[in-house]
């Protein structure tokens, strides 16, 4: 899997119960602990955090909010 970088938004591949996460929710990268491993931080829609938890890159996927490729 490519690098994920700083401020990159995730969302989790599979449930993490022990910080009250399910798959689906949607946080920020803050740190690049270790090769593979980031720290996420998830806040709630008034930007208080409730979870800083460090995930393996293959418990996330990079979001996009812009195309990648222009369309032909």
């Amino acid at each position: 899997m490519a690098q994920i970088e700083m401020l990159a938004v995730v969302a989790l591949l599979q449930d993490v119960p022990e910080h009250g996460l399910v798959r689906g929710q949607v946080g920020t990268v803050v740190e690049d602990s270790a090769p593979g491993v980031y720290e996420v931080e998830f806040c709630d829609d008034d930007g208080r955090t409730y979870a800083m938890v460090s995930l393996r890159d293959d418990q996330l996927m990079r979001l996009h909010h812009q195309p990648i490729h222009e369309a032909a």
